[in-house]
């Protein structure tokens, strides 16, 4: 009897042995040695202009129109020697005169039940801000959103206009404008057609997960009436500049029309039907269909060598000496382009006025003329050479370059653009 006794207590003593070590084990084992920091995994706070956003009350608006920063902060409790103090603290970071109807503003409160005014933000633009310190030191320090650029393809048929796709599919009409500036010299945007195709490869800027614009376009292809055009973007010695498969520039002499997103009214003809004289007689010209004030742009850099008014015929007009054999016409517009006059050179691109219909005209539209050694050419029938092709030292790079592109593009990226 003696001996059971004497093991059930051996026995109990040892399991409480055990168990003791068991609970010491996984106690003290969450407890780093002396001499180490504790590592404790606390979220990072999240912030909102540089400041804790969980630490404040915050209240968030636009500034409103005939709103400065006195009617913003004195009516949010912020004294006007206080903000009188703060407009002078901040005129070398920023003018607060400047502040813009619509813009952005960001209240920073504590959190406590007086709710007192701690810091203002007012966001310029998508990316620039100012943050005022409403205490203490009362003043004004400038900064900047992260921006991060998402790598984005945009692919689709058309079936009305290039702009109207990007619009109805929710994609930025930005792209549109941009696709227009790359390829002016290859393709006629007017004469756009249903089922004509395209697909980009370009940068998509973001801040705080919000679309703020458009990055670098890469490189794109367009398909107008079964001919495929390429454009590669390629750097060189002179810089950025958009290809074809081949290494030749797309950039040519001239652009292919004189203005953006128009329609043609009328097209170079020897027996038109005049809209306002209502007889028939020679048309040399064509015209592009837009509203007033459009900007119209020199299609290549040349010398203007005439701007003046004919009030029986082109009304305001310009015409400009691109080399010994090419003039060009510019008529009907609503004013010009400040500082426009003979002897000026103008670059390409470059505004020279805006769609009106001054002279003789039914509606607001463009005539523009091209004139070949004096003598007038169809406008959309002309062909110019293109810019500087890629440099040989440079066209085996190119090459990979190209091989890899085409690949991409040509891999059937999403369709976000197709009307039916």
């Amino acid at each position: 009897m003696k001996n059971r006794k004497k093991y059930w207590i051996l026995g109990s003593g040892i399991l409480i042995i055990l168990l003791i070590t068991y609970i010491s084990t996984r106690y003290f084992q969450k407890i780093p040695p002396l001499g180490e920091d504790l590592v404790v995994n606390v979220p990072e706070p999240k912030l909102l202009y540089g400041l804790p956003a969980d630490s404040f009350h915050i209240e968030e608006g636009v500034v409103s129109r005939n709103e400065n920063l006195s009617d913003i902060l004195v009516s949010r409790g912020v004294s006007a020697q206080s903000v009188d103090q703060i407009a002078k603290n901040s005129v070398a970071v920023f003018d607060v005169r400047k502040m813009k109807a619509g813009n952005r503003i960001t209240m920073f409160y504590s959190t406590d039940p007086k709710r007192t005014p701690l810091y203002l933000a007012y966001q310029n633009n998508s990316v620039d801000y100012y943050l005022y310190s409403l205490t203490d030191s009362l003043n004004v320090m400038a900064g900047k959103h992260e921006v991060i650029s998402k790598r984005q393809t945009a692919s689709g048929v058309i079936s009305s206009s290039l702009w109207n796709a990007m619009k109805s599919s929710n994609i930025s009409p930005l792209l549109a404008v941009e696709l227009s500036d790359i390829y002016a010299w290859t393709i006629d945007f007017f004469a756009i057609q249903k089922g004509d195709q395209f697909t980009v490869i370009y940068d998509e800027d973001f801040v705080n997960g919000e679309s703020i614009g458009l990055g670098k376009i890469y490189s794109a292809s367009f398909t107008q009436g079964g001919t495929l055009f390429y454009a590669i973007r390629f750097t060189q010695e002179d810089g950025d500049n958009f290809f074809d498969e081949k290494g030749n520039s797309l950039r040519k002499a001239f652009l292919k029309a004189p203005l953006k997103f128009s329609r043609i009214s009328s097209r170079f003809s020897n027996n038109r039907m005049h809209p306002v004289l209502r007889i028939v007689r020679p048309h040399h010209g064509v015209d592009y269909a837009a509203a007033t004030g459009t900007p119209v742009f020199s299609i290549g850099d040349g010398v203007v060598i005439q701007k003046s008014y004919q009030p029986a015929g082109g009304g305001n007009f310009v015409k400009i000496r691109h080399n010994s054999m090419y003039t060009t016409s510019y008529m009907h517009l609503s004013k010009f382009a400040a500082g426009l006059k003979a002897g000026l050179r103008v670059k390409q691109g470059e505004v020279i006025g805006f769609v009106g219909s001054t002279g003789l005209a039914s509606g607001p539209h463009l005539d523009f003329r091209v004139y070949l050694g004096g003598t007038a050419v169809d406008p959309l029938k002309i062909k110019s050479e293109p810019a500087n092709p890629v440099n040989a030292a440079n066209l085996n790079k190119f090459n990979v370059l190209r091989d890899s592109v085409i690949q991409l593009l040509n891999t059937k990226p999403r369709v976000v653009a197709d009307l039916k």
